[in-house]
């Protein structure tokens, strides 16, 4: 990378800044993810190297700005490995912890001790980035208030709660017309389309506190519902394009005939017992 990034290397590597970087970090990270639902070891071992990549990429622009190294990274990876188990690494401390749940909370309280010996910010919520997917920063979130016992004991209050937000969400939609295309807002109208919003971004976010108690990742559970959606769509897509039609052509009963046919092909290409949705 150093030499990518030399008088005689690349002048598209030469260029790079953190924040053009940014977008390829991201691509790269959820490359890995489609290579584990992919489950192609392969694909996984070449894309966790484009992401390694990143890493060198950033690091190497640190080295240059003389912030820190590729090294120094390693190595502060690596002690904070050893000082956030001591139940591992120290010799009085093996065996004294026997659940995840024990590991996280000790983690966590090692973590707290760390923010305040640095005078860095004590909240909980302070290391969250901003920038996580907003589904990912809800559960990041609901997590940390957690484990500082800020939580329901069990899955019905979680339950019912959703169920109030989804009423409350009801009843603001209530009797809603969309308003033509040119119409100016009107102050009453935004005030509505606020309010409306608000309930949403609640019904969201309880139903992230189901998925957190159900121990699924909603982030996860969306991006494949979302895959499942787009591959019934593109085979409803390819039987108009066989017949030379326009899906808006096509009639709701044709286009409901093919959605059916693709979840029965789906539910023949399942595993048995593996509980997938149908």
């Amino acid at each position: 990378m150093a030499t990518l990034r030399g008088p005689d290397g690349c002048p598209w590597d030469r260029e790079q800044t953190p924040e053009s970087l940014k977008p390829y970090l991201l691509e790269e990270a959820y490359e890995v993810l489609e290579a584990i639902d992919a489950n192609d070891p392969e694909a996984l071992k070449e894309e966790l190297g484009d992401l390694l990549l990143q890493i060198l990429f950033h690091s190497q622009m640190a080295s240059e700005s003389g912030h820190f190294s590729y090294q120094d990274v390693k190595n502060g990876l690596g002690a904070k490995l050893i000082r956030r188990h001591p139940h591992v690494f120290q010799q009085d401390g093996k065996g004294s912890l026997t659940t995840s749940n024990e590991v996280v909370r000790q983690w966590d309280q090692l973590k707290q001790q760390e923010k305040i010996e640095k005078h860095e910010p004590s909240s909980v919520f302070a290391t969250i980035p901003k920038t996580l997917p907003a589904l990912q920063r809800a559960i990041q979130v609901q997590k940390r208030a957690s484990r500082m016992g800020f939580d329901w004991k069990n899955i019905e209050p979680v339950l019912e709660k959703f169920q109030e937000e989804l009423d409350e969400l009801f009843a603001e939609t209530a009797g809603l017309v969309d308003s033509t295309e040119n119409a100016q807002p009107s102050q009453s109208s935004t005030l509505k389309h606020q309010k409306i919003e608000d309930e949403l971004g609640d019904v969201l976010f309880s139903l992230v506190n189901v998925s957190r108690f159900l121990r699924l990742n909603p982030e996860e559970a969306l991006r494949k519902a979302t895959n499942k959606f787009m591959t019934r769509f593109q085979y409803v897509e390819a039987q108009a394009i066989q017949r030379k039609q326009n899906m808006n052509d096509c009639t709701p009963q044709e286009l409901d005939q093919w959605w059916e046919e693709a979840k029965s092909q789906e539910s023949a290409s399942t595993p048995p017992n593996d509980g997938a949705p149908s």
